[in-house]
């Protein structure tokens, strides 16, 4: 070997072409690893991965060298490029880089270069400055990244953080804490490399500093109003501090895991996202009925003002009592034609007074929501004049919820296993159907599956204990409500005709009795005995006492149940 292939830039030359073209493939796959692979057994494929990456590594560790040293020399400028960048050097001669990563090569490289004071640089690169100095997180930085032990990005995020970070600790320990950044990053990433902040503060930070910090991170914390657009999903910007990060990942968690159906086999195809956030809307639901003036497990969980055009009311909202006795739904034959098939209603309602103001509701979506909420109508004209203002039309009442949580104990949906504190009155026979709120068609589901049989068109049936205790039975064959249910408002009709009937007959027979003379009442009858007295105070202490023990037992399982949600 002469003189000029052993100095220093030959010897550099041959190292990178000879890595090039020893590791170089054809198109085929031929070349010295396509040729070897076949012949690697499985301990010297983990063992040439390693090498790989080694090389990988050093050779990414040479660019960043390679970089520092053109902007040190100042070659992103010359006649012929003109005013340029560090960037667009990188991309220029490292091609590769353009797939990702010239950015960060480009950064260090240029940090590096100008953090060297005139006249103090050399062949190992600065010799003063920052990223000389062992002690200076930089340095610590600089070390390990022209070994190629720590990649641009790692070094890239670990300089970020502790910028941010050494105001906040104890001298003494921002080489510990430097150390530690890229320790933890070498092993689990750049990204999760910014996980550790709160705790480096924490342990290493000056006094008070990490009550300091959690205090703005409170005032940091926010949720946004929310972005409403028509027939579109509503989306909002949230940001917590880690304790509340913690609380909310506590509470939906457990709900938001798949839950395939243990009786059908169906597995749970819903995306990760979706089950959350459903999680989510079953917590609110849930502290919103708590705060209401008639909470769990007796009012309604929500009140809505809905916004609804005279012509689409009927669609909506329930027929008449007068109408539902005599079989009709208190439309017209021109109305009939605003059926859509499947039950369904043309029109649509629009939420108002609340932040999600203006957002569009389909038919089928009211009809879940009049379900198990407080629906204030608000009909308007043709022209958009109020025409009248409707009271909260009450639903299943406290005492009703109360029977359903006993009768039911959770979810009613085969294999679904949700218990009562989440779930939701269900009208079998749907409200806005004319359905009644009565036991004998209600039914408990959580917010998924309500969401379900809303959906399928499901209907179910209410009948005596079975032997596992079950009451309600589902049909789940898509599209059984619509089929059920001429015949199910022709069952309820009779009733609520034959209920008039009775009541009406009362009536007569109370009438009549008020006008017979019988004469003069007997004085026995209205001076009972001591003894009959007596025993009349010892029934009504005994029938005290009993009312008396089954309310503190309803407040116990009213104040497990309150426990169990808040936990």
């Amino acid at each position: 070997m002469d003189n000029a292939s052993a100095t220093p830039v030959a010897q550099l030359r041959v190292a990178l072409e000879g890595a090039r073209d020893a590791l170089a493939s054809s198109a085929d796959g031929a070349g010295v690893v396509g040729d070897a692979l076949a012949r690697l057994s499985g301990g010297e494929l983990a063992e040439f991965m390693t090498l790989a990456d080694e090389v990988k590594a050093r050779a990414g560790a040479a660019q960043v060298r390679l970089t520092a040293e053109a902007a040190h020399r100042g070659e992103f400028t010359s006649a012929r490029r003109g005013q340029g960048s560090v960037h667009e050097w990188v991309r220029e001669h490292a091609p590769s880089l353009r797939q990702g990563g010239a950015g960060l090569v480009a950064q260090l490289g240029q940090d590096v270069a100008a953090s060297a004071p005139a006249g103090l640089w050399g062949c190992a690169g600065p010799q003063a400055g920052a990223y000389a100095d062992a002690a200076r997180p930089e340095g610590i930085v600089w070390a390990r990244l022209v070994t190629g032990e720590v990649a641009p990005a790692l070094a890239v995020t670990a300089l970020r953080e502790m910028s941010r970070l050494e105001e906040l600790l104890e001298p003494e320990a921002v080489p510990t804490v430097a150390k530690a950044i890229l320790d933890f990053g070498v092993q689990w990433g750049a990204r999760d490399a910014k996980k550790i902040r709160t705790r480096l503060i924490a342990q290493f930070g000056r006094q008070d500093e990490f009550d300091d910090l959690q205090d703005r991170l409170r005032s940091g914390a926010h949720l946004s109003s929310p972005t409403v657009a028509d027939g579109d999903l509503t989306t909002y910007d949230l940001a917590l501090t880690p304790q509340q990060s913690a609380a909310l990942e506590a509470a939906i968690g457990p709900l938001s895991r798949p839950a395939p159906n243990e009786v059908t086999g169906e597995r749970d195809l819903r995306p990760a996202g979706q089950r959350r956030a459903e999680a989510l809307a079953a917590l609110c639901a849930r502290v919103a009925a708590q705060d209401a003036g008639d909470a769990s497990p007796g009012g309604a969980p929500t009140t809505m003002h809905v916004q609804v055009g005279l012509e689409d009311l009927l669609g909506f909202f329930p027929a008449t009592e007068s109408d539902t006795a005599t079989g009709t739904s208190g439309r017209t034959d021109a109305d009939a034609g605003t059926d859509t098939g499947a039950g369904g209603r043309t029109g649509c309602g629009r939420v108002m007074l609340t932040r999600a103001q203006a957002t569009i509701l389909a038919p089928t979506t009211v009809r879940q929501l009049a379900c198990d909420a407080d629906i204030i109508p608000v009909v308007l004209g043709s022209h958009g004049e109020i025409l009248n203002l409707g009271r909260a039309v009450r639903l299943f009442t406290r005492a009703q919820r109360r029977a359903l949580w006993h009768r039911d104990g959770g979810c009613t949906y085969p294999g679904c296993d949700a218990p009562a504190a989440w779930t939701q009155a269900h009208h079998l026979v749907h409200w806005v159907d004319g359905g009644p709120s009565d036991l004998a068609y209600a039914a408990l589901l959580c917010q998924r599956h309500h969401t379900h049989v809303h959906d399928q068109r499901l209907t179910a049936t209410v009948h005596p204990p079975d032997e596992q205790g079950r009451s309600v039975t589902w049909d789940l064959t898509p599209g059984s409500y619509d089929r059920d249910l001429p015949g199910l408002l022709t069952a309820i009709h009779r009733a609520r005709a034959q209920k008039y009937a009775a009541a009406t007959a009362a009536q007569a027979r109370a009438a009549e009795r008020a006008h017979l003379d019988t004469g003069p009442p007997d004085p026995w009858l209205h001076e009972p005995s001591d003894d009959l007295i007596e025993h009349w105070v010892e029934q009504w202490m005994a029938d005290h006492d009993a009312a008396e023990r089954e309310a503190a037992l309803e407040q116990d399982e009213l104040d497990d149940a309150l426990s169990a949600v808040l936990a």
